[in-house]
């Protein structure tokens, strides 16, 4: 999660002060003249409605054993597994470590090598991402490269069945092939890896990690900081690919025991229970934390006025060891400081903590990090109430320098965040934990499955928060995402690397989110669709879903099929454009020709006024548009004054000025007649 945050920013920054008289009316001229350039560039990419197009089925991928026709894993599904065991030294601003990886091949294939993420290595000076960097006029998003960015891998040995060999390997950017002496057998067979690496803490580290020097202390956010194994499925084999700091990942889950060795005086939080308390922490610390736990109200672990202190560590000078264990998940993260403040509660068995500087915590009358607890234990229980429980133990927001960026049990917000921007950063971040972490899609190729759907639960979740107001306001209301500014020809379904910068916050967040809102309000109504979409968040956790399994497992539960919205919205950049063409009165009979002048069918709602004063609705199904791309409607009630298609401005067309009829009263009869 990164990109929508300027979106956020955008909707939650107010303007400082007024404008003149003339720069207002400039300003005015300028949006009308950009909405109306906007407006053609739509026209000019309509298409006449094609019905045998627009309702076909779509070309998915043929079910098999793996993944069956409902859209659930298959009788024979299988992943991959990737177990880890880490130490790691914190050492000034470099980590040294060693890990072993435990992979166990459950394919159907023998495997001749491995591949590993060295993710560390978009910070080198010549990486790739370096490079698209450069070619995009150094966004700053992106920074962090340095002299000596990068992993340092010192050594690589394979355990194969008790027998401990040196292996080949070969780097290439941020990707690293390791050979096998011998094909690692199909149906869990097993090899351990063991790596040794080191790298220098970027100052900067692509906006999801680095170091914060903040009143005389140092925050860091440690993240994509150990070699990752790259995951291996049944649609692609290997999903290698070079990491260029905009895609995300696609990785395996296993369980982690992980050993942080860190200066006395810094505090650790991380992904996974920590399992020796009793040697990092105070009894005083001990006591507050079993306090948390029963109290919905945020206790201090650390106080604002204690942080930094001696005596927030246990007595001694030699460095302490943190050790870790998490479950079932498919990436670690942590954070370190001599600087954290720390308050906790608790919801049900889940302990909800936030780790921030005392420069975090508000003043002059807007709220700080010290409510940051009270944002992600609302959202870890709206979001388990609605969806699908909270799945780990521990639930974490730490204050540094990442904007906003998501890990199992432990998401990283921005120190400065405040107010309803801090609420809807943290809401975001931990909202990543049913998607991606959870239900495992592959956020390289599919950036609608993870930020898209994650930004759809936000939507809900703000509302509930707020009180009925929707916290993202025009975020992704219809009217926005109708006269989205971006580069034309671009789908929901293009991968995150391939879609331009100024283009990914509405392609893989606004637009889908809004796209998932439209058919849970105006196709399959809310009850239908929470049932769908609680059936695939089941089916499919801590799996690998396809786009195909989603659509699949939302038409099973539907019994509709849907492949005309997915087609449309998802696969294609279809505009939606529906107009009253005429309406014509003959005898008692009032006729409203309605046309399809874009590429995408949708049902439609239409009001019809009357001289009397009287009101009436019309329900248009999606079905009217299969013949062609016309509906005639005949109304025989009364005299028409007005017609207007989608009155309640709840579809994102185009064009709503062709949305309305109001020309005097339709067919007035002679007098006397």
């Amino acid at each position: 999660m990164r990109r929508t945050m300027a979106a956020f920013c955008a909707l939650l920054i107010l303007p400082a002060g007024g404008l003149a008289a003339q720069e207002q009316e400039e300003s005015s001229e300028q949006r009308e003249a950009a909405e109306a350039a906007e407006l053609a560039r739509r026209d000019s990419l309509r298409r006449i409605f094609d019905p045998a197009s627009a309702f076909a089925p779509l070309d998915l991928p043929e079910p098999g054993p793996f993944r069956d026709a409902a859209g659930a894993p298959g009788a024979e599904y299988w992943q991959q597994r990737a177990d880890y065991q880490i130490k790691a030294t914190l050492a000034g601003d470099r980590i040294e470590g060693t890990e072993r990886i435990i992979y166990t091949n459950n394919s159907p294939d023998s495997l001749t090598s491995l591949w590993v993420q060295l993710d560390q290595n978009l910070f080198r000076e010549n990486s790739y991402g370096a490079q698209r960097a450069a070619e995009l006029d150094g966004d700053v998003r992106h920074g962090g490269f340095f002299r000596d960015g990068g992993f340092v891998i010192s050594g690589v040995r394979i355990d194969f069945e008790g027998e401990m060999t040196v292996p080949e390997y070969r780097t290439e950017d941020t990707m690293m092939e390791i050979l096998l002496d011998q094909p690692l057998r199909p149906g869990g067979g097993r090899a351990s890896v063991d790596i040794d690496f080191s790298f220098e803490i970027p100052e900067s580290g692509g906006d999801r990690m680095g170091q914060l020097d903040i009143g005389g202390g140092i925050i860091y956010q440690l993240a994509q900081w150990y070699p990752r194994v790259f995951t291996y499925d049944d649609v692609n084999g290997w999903n290698q690919s070079p990491f260029l700091g905009q895609g995300e990942w696609y990785l395996e889950y296993g369980d982690f025991d992980v050993e942080l060795t860190v200066p006395r005086d810094f505090v650790v939080v991380a992904t996974g229970e920590l399992l020796n308390p009793e040697d990092v922490l105070t009894r005083t610390q001990l006591d507050r934390l079993a306090e948390a736990r029963a109290s919905e109200e945020a206790v201090h672990i650390i106080e604002p006025e204690e942080a930094g202190d001696d005596e927030t560590r246990p007595p001694g000078e030699t460095p302490l060891t943190w050790r870790f264990r998490a479950e079932n998940v498919r990436d670690f993260a942590w954070a370190a400081s001599d600087r954290f403040v720390w308050d906790a509660a608790g919801w049900e068995d889940v302990l909800i903590m936030s780790v921030y500087p005392e420069e975090s915590i508000g003043g002059r009358g807007v709220s700080g990090w010290e409510r940051s607890t009270e944002y992600l234990r609302h959202s870890v229980e709206y979001y388990s109430e609605e969806w699908f429980r909270y799945p780990y133990p521990v639930a974490i927001n730490v204050a540094g320098l990442a904007l906003g960026m998501e890990y199992p049990m432990v998401i990283f917000c921005s120190w400065r965040s405040r107010g309803a921007f801090l609420f809807s950063v943290t809401d975001h971040e931990i909202g990543h934990t049913w998607f991606p972490m959870l239900v495992g899609s592959d956020e390289r190729r599919f950036a609608w499955m993870d930020e898209g759907f994650n930004t759809f639960i936000n939507y809900y979740s703000g509302i509930e928060f707020a009180g009925g107001e929707p916290i993202l306001g025009e975020f992704m209301s219809p009217g926005q995402i109708a006269l989205d500014s971006r580069e034309p020809g671009q789908a929901i379904y293009t991968p995150a690397d391939s879609i331009s910068e100024d283009d990914i916050g509405v392609l893989a967040y606004n637009k889908p989110a809004a796209v998932l809102v439209l058919l849970r309000e105006e196709v399959l109504g809310p009850d239908v669709f929470d049932e769908g979409f609680r059936e695939y968040i089941r089916r499919w956790a801590w799996k690998h879903p396809q786009p195909a399994d989603f659509i699949r497992t939302m038409e099973d539960v539907s019994g509709e099929d849907l492949d005309w919205f997915f087609r449309g919205w998802i696969y294609e950049d279809a505009l939606l454009d529906q107009a009253i063409a005429s309406v014509e009165r003959l005898g008692d009979t009032t006729t409203v020709k309605i046309e399809n002048r874009g590429g995408i069918p949708m049902p439609l709602e239409v009001r019809i006024l009357y001289r009397d004063g009287g009101e009436e609705r019309h329900e248009v199904p999606v079905e009217a548009w299969e013949v062609d791309g016309t509906y005639v409607l005949q109304v025989v009630d009364g005299f028409v004054r007005n017609v207007q298609l989608d009155p309640d401005g709840v579809l994102p067309d185009v064009n709503r000025g062709n949305n309305v009829w109001g020309r005097g009263i339709v067919g007035r009869r002679p007098p006397g007649s």
